[in-house]
């Protein structure tokens, strides 16, 4: 419990990891752990298989792009697609699948795809005092925000059955938002595994998994 806000609590990510949240979500920077999954730069499109948790060749992206950043998920999150909340990391410098990086958001970009919604939260580094400017999305240049959006919107476009649909960016409020919304079906979804029916926030404790790392929330 937050001594100040009296509204932080915690729930363990896959890999025993925290993921912070605020029950508010006003007047904070939300601190969590993103894992990143495919360094920028690259057109091999890795996944963290979550059952090993071991990183996984999933495919080779069909046209000749580029993943603009690195590319990962934030860590103890549920996504509206089923799988934890993925997110953009922005860095001078790429890093390694698996990589666990110390973020804030400053943004999403909303889209869907074949499945429906696939939102991305954009994110940098909690330690780059160099983009420490970047406080919500209308900070990022405007040809930065065209960049990523271009990759989305055709990244799939030579892959049989595949598809992007209804691409818009939306600032760092909804973004922590979306963040907040997602630990929440997280917790739902572990508690419901555990069949703990009654609403309660799950003991996670009991996974067992040792090492994880403090939340964080910082004064706006």
């Amino acid at each position: 419990m937050d001594a100040d806000t009296g509204n932080k609590y915690t729930t363990q990510g896959r890999f025993g990891r925290d993921a912070p949240t605020d029950t508010t979500g006003d007047g904070v920077d939300l601190e969590f752990d993103v894992t990143i999954e495919i360094p920028k730069g690259q057109r091999n499109k890795y996944e963290m298989d979550h059952h090993t948790g071991r990183i996984r060749l999933d495919r080779m992206l069909f046209t000749s792009t580029h993943y603009p950043s690195d590319y990962g998920f934030i860590e103890g999150t549920l996504g509206r697609d089923g799988d934890p909340l993925d997110a953009l990391v922005l860095l001078e410098e790429p890093t390694f699948p698996g990589c666990l990086v110390r973020c804030r958001t400053i943004g999403m970009f909303q889209m869907s795809d074949e499945k429906g919604p696939d939102d991305k939260v954009l994110c940098v580094p909690v330690a780059d005092v160099r983009q420490e400017h970047l406080r919500d999305i209308r900070h990022l240049p405007e040809f930065d925000r065209l960049e990523i959006q271009h990759f989305f919107e055709v990244y799939k476009d030579l892959e049989p059955g595949k598809s992007v649909e209804g691409a818009s960016w939306v600032g760092r409020a909804d973004a922590e938002r979306e963040i907040l919304a997602s630990i929440r079906r997280e917790e739902e979804a572990v508690a419901a595994a555990r069949g703990d029916h009654d609403g309660s926030v799950p003991d996670t404790s009991a996974l067992g998994v040792p090492g994880h790392s403090a939340p964080e929330v910082r004064s706006a």
